[in-house]
């Protein structure tokens, strides 16, 4: 039985992508015939990379997906996927807090724009990480090598080693 394609989108911030998002990426090229990852402006969401750089960084780890394409976009999600005619919007759950917030995304998507939302639960050992956590605890200085991917967290180790205060000018150094 021929069937037509279908277009998932997989939008999220991704800043910085995740294993948890890498997973639920592996699992939705199985679902769809087209996962476009779809990297969205968070404008309440302090920036850790610049839209470009989540789209360099997510393009180089899904290079051996040829079905996985990345794309960034400043408008409604809904907008978005009917620009690139996504059939699905594809979401990650981790928790009953997720749940509640997507249900009710989801609802008000398909009624304002007729997407449907495919949930997939993520693996347990990724049920906690989240882009944000990720951002703190690395901004603090905590280790979050096992929850991104090797190549993200090379770049986040960069990115933090330039935002830490700079003890020759922060004026709460006495010592200086």
């Amino acid at each position: 039985m021929h069937h037509d394609p279908v277009t998932a989108i997989f939008p999220g911030s991704f800043d910085p992508i995740t294993k948890g998002h890498i997973d639920v990426i592996e699992r939705g090229v199985k679902l769809f015939d087209r996962v476009i990852i779809a990297i969205g402006q968070n404008p309440t969401k302090d920036q850790l990379f610049t839209p470009a750089e989540r789209v360099e960084m997510i393009r180089e780890l899904v290079t051996d997906m040829p079905r996985v394409t990345v794309q960034s976009y400043a408008c409604l999600t809904v907008e978005f996927a009917k620009q690139v005619h996504a059939d699905v919007m594809l979401r990650g759950l981790r928790n009953l807090t997720d749940v509640q917030y997507e249900f009710q995304l989801a609802m008000t998507n398909r009624a304002v724009a007729g997407v449907e939302t495919v949930f997939i639960m993520t693996s347990e050992e990724y049920g906690f990480v989240s882009s944000t956590m990720v951002r703190e605890v690395a901004l603090l200085g905590g280790d979050v090598s096992n929850l991104i991917p090797a190549p993200v967290y090379k770049r986040l180790q960069e990115r933090v080693a330039h935002r830490k205060p700079n003890p020759e000018t922060d004026p709460t150094n006495k010592d200086a």
